[in-house]
């Protein structure tokens, strides 16, 4: 019943079992899961904590934008999940019984909000929809007991610092669109921006984010453009040199916490 992008149609042939994922009661997000029978026990295990996840993004990033959320389990193997409309598909290597893939089940979760109800107007722009799922995985950690959001960003940090600093993230190319430190630099700009906004300002940009462009497509430029009209400082140095530059930055907060 949503505008839909044409890639994020998809469909899934086998041999599957529904189960509910958690109550939703009165107003809440129906999930289901459709498994091979032999994964139900890891399943149940490692997809415990989305209903909590589903009502820790809805605080975080507004209502969900979909009528209900399906998860699938493949027999295949996959190299990392891929998003649908509504639906996410896994493969049987990211249920292992002990939560090894949580950080991916939150991933694609928060790509309905990222990218499938605001979608990219083109594939230049992608980093919009996984630095968000990005960070989304380090705001779940965060609010779960894991690592926060900051050590998170610090260990991306020294990563991308190690790595060839050739990558643009508003224009990344064919080649490098998917690209893990398009990943990482993304998330980062996210905490960038969360830095210098603030938790209550950046939080009411990114809801504002999703309601304004629900069912629509998005660019770099309406973004930039979108996080200025929260911000009491300018911050276009700041995000010029995070996505239009290729050299990394200093680690976000980095001197606010030098000097605080």
């Amino acid at each position: 019943s949503a505008p839909t992008s044409s890639y994020l149609v998809g469909l899934v042939i086998g041999k599957y079992q529904t189960v509910l994922l958690g109550d939703p009661g009165p107003g809440g997000v129906p999930q289901h899961g459709h498994i091979p029978a032999h994964l139900l026990g890891d399943f149940s295990r490692d997809f415990a904590r989305q209903p909590q996840m589903m009502e820790v993004f809805q605080e975080l990033f507004g209502p969900y934008p979909f009528d209900e959320y399906a998860v699938v389990v493949t027999e295949e193997e996959l190299d990392v999940p891929v998003e649908a409309q509504g639906l996410s598909l896994f493969g049987a290597n990211h249920v292992d019984g002990a939560r090894g893939s949580e950080r991916l089940v939150a991933h694609e979760l928060a790509h309905q909000w990222f990218g499938n109800s605001v979608s990219i107007a083109d594939w230049r722009h992608i980093w919009l929809n996984e630095g968000c799922a990005k960070y989304a995985e380090w705001l779940w950690s965060e609010r779960s007991g894991g690592r926060t959001a900051e050590q998170l960003a610090s260990a991306a940090h020294r990563l991308l610092s190690s790595l060839p600093q050739d990558l643009r993230l508003s224009d990344p190319g064919r080649k490098s669109m998917f690209d893990d430190r398009l990943y990482e630099r993304g998330g980062l700009v996210l905490h960038a921006v969360r830095c210098a906004l603030g938790d209550i300002a950046f939080f009411r940009m990114l809801r504002g984010w999703g309601q304004l462009h629900r069912g629509g497509t998005v660019t770099t430029a309406a973004f930039t453009a979108h996080v200025a009209r929260f911000a009491t400082e300018p911050v276009d140095e700041l995000l010029q040199a995070w996505i239009h530059g290729t050299t990394l930055p200093p680690l976000p907060g980095a001197e606010r916490r030098a000097t605080g």
